[in-house]
């Protein structure tokens, strides 16, 4: 409950409730599973077209997303930066929510949305802020580049960094922002990106042709029974 309720704040779709859309995709994927069984089970031609149709109408919207992404790169890019400000301001706010920024960070060696100023966009972090907070021109210390001879992590590293000249970020931060990780991470998986959507694709084709086929042969079978 409370993951699920602290998505609202992470995600930022103003008010709607995480909960309301697992149940929404709870509640299709057992309507299709339920009309798929039935469907086999009894014969019956219209829970198998249900069935048929709606994995049809799943796969054509996958692939429109897809073309969508690909065509709207720079809408996609706004989207996505907006999201990181957005959260970088509420960073100190909500712990789940500064658990996965950190998380992002240290897993894809980043800082920020476009580089450590994003921080600015956070009160507590603000170089320009009247704050007393001891942050005040830092960075997270998920933006700190690990010492591996340091078995604790030191979480007051990014103290003061920002208050240095950038010719000196390199050697205790990370520079580069979370959305060109991102935009660099694809390019390397695409292979398995692309593995994953065709293994998807394939199977919700699999699911259309057994479910035209069996319809196939009821229809053919009530055919040879009206002679």
């Amino acid at each position: 409950q409370g993951v699920l309720s602290d998505l609202t704040k992470v995600t930022g779709l103003h008010g709607l409730d995480p909960v309301v859309l697992v149940l929404v995709v709870g509640i299709v994927m057992f309507t299709l599973g339920f009309a798929g069984c039935v469907g086999a089970l009894r014969e019956n031609i219209c829970l198998l077209k249900f069935f048929c149709g709606t994995i049809v109408f799943i796969f054509l919207l996958e692939l429109a997303v897809a073309v969508m992404a690909f065509l709207f790169q720079d809408w996609v890019r706004d989207r996505v930066k907006e999201f990181f400000e957005n959260n970088i301001k509420s960073y100190r706010d909500d712990i789940d929510l500064q658990n996965i920024i950190d998380s992002l960070q240290r897993i894809n060696h980043c800082c920020g949305a476009q580089g450590p100023e994003d921080w600015d966009f956070n009160i507590y972090f603000d170089c320009k802020s009247e704050s007393k907070s001891r942050e005040k021109c830092g960075v997270p210390f998920s933006c700190c580049i690990p010492d591996p001879a340091q078995k604790v992590v030191n979480t007051q590293c990014g103290y003061d960094i920002r208050k240095k000249s950038k010719s000196q970020w390199d050697d205790q931060i990370f520079v580069k922002g979370c959305i060109h990780a991102l935009e660099a991470w694809l390019p390397r998986n695409i292979y398995i990106v692309a593995g994953v959507f065709i293994a998807i694709s394939l199977l919700q084709i699999f699911g259309i042709f057994l479910a035209r086929t069996l319809i196939s042969d009821i229809e053919a079978v009530k055919a040879s029974n009206a002679f």
